[in-house]
């Protein structure tokens, strides 16, 4: 089984209630925009640095995955430009969503997965595409 399978797996253990699934779906994403945000807010060099740096550890796992990640992060880091109010938009996106992700855990009766590890911060995304290319039969 490959690394990015294992931590896909590891993942998933603490994400198999259906409403923990359907928060996660809108959370994490929600949190992934709003991170680059508050790094967007500080500098976009800093959000464009953190993304650079995420790709690399995606590039490692998964050449298919990193490429899924780059367009992602592309598109939240070209519509942060467009944005205004990115610092008070990114705030509240990021406080509401962490409170949808902690509640779906509440309903899950499994603490999130970045507590045993915070590399999860940066599988969570990508255990959400990896669903997203075994839909359309992509290989990762």
């Amino acid at each position: 089984m490959s690394a990015i399978d294992q931590l896909f797996d590891r993942y998933g253990e603490s994400h198999q209630h259906p409403f923990n699934k359907r928060v996660h779906w809108v959370c994490v994403p929600l949190i992934t925009f709003s991170l680059l945000g508050l790094l967007w807010a500080v500098t976009p060099w800093l959000a464009i640095g953190f993304s650079l740096l995420a790709l690399t550890y995606y590039l490692r796992l998964s050449p298919a995955i990193a490429l899924g990640m780059f367009l992602v992060a592309g598109s939240m880091l070209l519509l942060l430009s467009r944005l205004p109010f990115v610092l008070e938009v990114s705030l509240t996106i990021f406080v509401l969503a962490w409170i949808g992700q902690f509640i779906g855990h509440k309903v899950e009766g499994k603490k999130p997965s970045f507590f045993e590890d915070i590399k999860f911060l940066l599988v969570g995304p990508a255990w959400l595409l990896g669903f997203i290319y075994r839909q359309y039969r992509i290989a990762y």
